[in-house]
């Protein structure tokens, strides 16, 4: 038995809560996975994991020995790390998620130069806007905009999106431009709703000038909860669209969007990098995280948030 891929495999489990989704994220048949825990609990002589035909659950003893085993795991990866000279870059694969907007503006056509400094690490990412549950899906890292729900997560803030309200050339001309926030709540004006995925929560859009604030609860034809489709609604003159300016831009060059309300502003959208807190930041991803800081620093850097 390999006591390392063990370990590995064991940890593996007990974050995903299933052995088939262990072993798709270690790239291993399901009973190889099954094997190594079966023998790692045979040398331990414990029982570690509580299999029934629907889960897995792990035992007051497999807990402990987990805990255990993630620090292990971390510190022979630094170990491995600092063993290198220090011209030997991060290697290694890493799964990420981030918000669809971000990927296709800003990630993505980015991460050739990411490519360039660490030509050894493999990013494996999910584009989208859903909550992701990130130790049972085995993400290491997810980027997400507005404040964070979870508060088991480990965040680090990396900037602040500045948004605006846009609206197509299209609808202004059938529904009027509005000269008030006031008016977006009114017919016969729309708004694209944006809603979080997991909770359905609409996104809360508050306006202010001067003092006064005017929170916009409009009526919707279509309410979304991805970036990409609310941007495509806005564009289809479906209503009045509140949007990071850095998705508007190209848009408004165009003629495509207009921007309103100019005199009044938004609160910045903040964006953060999250983790679960059970889980060792890698070199890969630690240098993966850095990256996305310096990337936001360019496109969104951190403000202070207008009251």
């Amino acid at each position: 038995m390999d006591r390392f891929n063990a370990m590995q495999a064991f940890a593996r489990v007990v974050e995903t809560g299933s052995f088939t989704k262990a072993a798709e994220t270690l790239h291993m048949s399901k009973t190889s996975v099954t094997q190594l825990v079966q023998q790692l609990e045979a040398r331990l002589r414990v029982k570690l994991l509580n299999r029934t035909t629907r889960k897995v659950n792990v035992t007051a003893d497999g807990a402990a020995y987990y805990e255990r085993v993630i620090k292990l795991l971390a510190d022979m990866d630094d170990a491995e790390t600092s063993l290198s000279n220090a011209s030997v870059l991060p290697r290694g694969r890493i799964r990420v998620d981030v918000p669809s907007p971000f990927a296709r503006m800003i990630l993505i056509p980015a991460l050739a130069e990411f490519h360039a400094r660490y030509p050894d690490i493999q990013i494996d990412m999910g584009v989208s806007d859903r909550m992701v549950d990130l130790i049972g899906e085995s993400v290491d890292c997810v980027v997400r905009g507005g404040e964070l729900t979870d508060l088991s997560l480990v965040a680090r803030r990396v900037g602040d999106l500045s948004l605006g309200v846009y609206a197509a050339p299209g609808y202004l001309k059938s529904a009027g431009l509005p000269l008030h926030p006031q008016e977006l709540s009114l017919p016969p004006h729309y708004i694209v709703g944006f809603r979080w995925a997991l909770s359905g929560l609409a996104f809360p859009y508050a306006m202010y000038r001067n003092g006064e604030r005017v929170n916009v609860q409009g009526r919707y034809i279509i309410s979304v909860d991805d970036g990409n489709a609310g941007l495509a609604a806005g564009l289809a003159g479906l209503g009045v669209i509140w949007l990071p300016d850095y998705m508007a831009r190209e848009h408004v060059a165009r003629g495509e969007l207009v921007r309103l309300f100019d005199d009044w502003h938004l609160d910045p959208m903040p964006m953060y990098v999250a983790f679960p807190p059970n889980r060792h930041v890698s070199a890969k991803l630690r240098v993966f995280i850095d990256w996305i800081d310096e990337l936001m620093a360019l496109h969104a850097p951190r403000i202070n948030r207008r009251v």
